[in-house]
């Protein structure tokens, strides 16, 4: 049996994912990157094929994304806090190149 991460959502992104998704494949993919961050083996071997989870370079705090559907553009960003994987936002596609201004507008979710 596969061993799993903890994710804590206590922004709601899941929910909030959920309520803009566009589109039922948008909400598949979600859900399949949640899969691939909470499998500690991906974490132990640092393989993400499906999220391709790094850090953002630029920001003082350890901030990762991880793709969503990379075409369209839609991403999470998590942080790592005692072990537990916290969501911290979900990026719509247009706005993922503007990564730092997005974290610097809702600094206070990011530790």
């Amino acid at each position: 049996m596969a061993q799993t991460l903890t994710l804590c959502d206590e922004y709601g992104v899941i929910y909030q994912a959920m309520r803009i998704f566009p589109d039922d494949h948008l909400k598949t993919s979600f859900l399949n990157a949640l899969a691939e961050l909470e499998d500690a083996e991906c974490h132990r071997t640092r393989r993400f094929l499906k999220t391709r989870l790094h850090k953002i370079k630029g920001v003082k705090q350890a901030i990762y994304r991880a793709d969503i559907d990379k075409t369209p553009g839609w991403r999470i960003h998590i942080q790592y806090v005692n072990g537990e994987i916290h969501l911290k936002d979900v990026i719509e596609g247009q706005k993922h190149d503007d990564v730092l201004d997005v974290i610097k507008s809702k600094k206070l979710r990011y530790e």
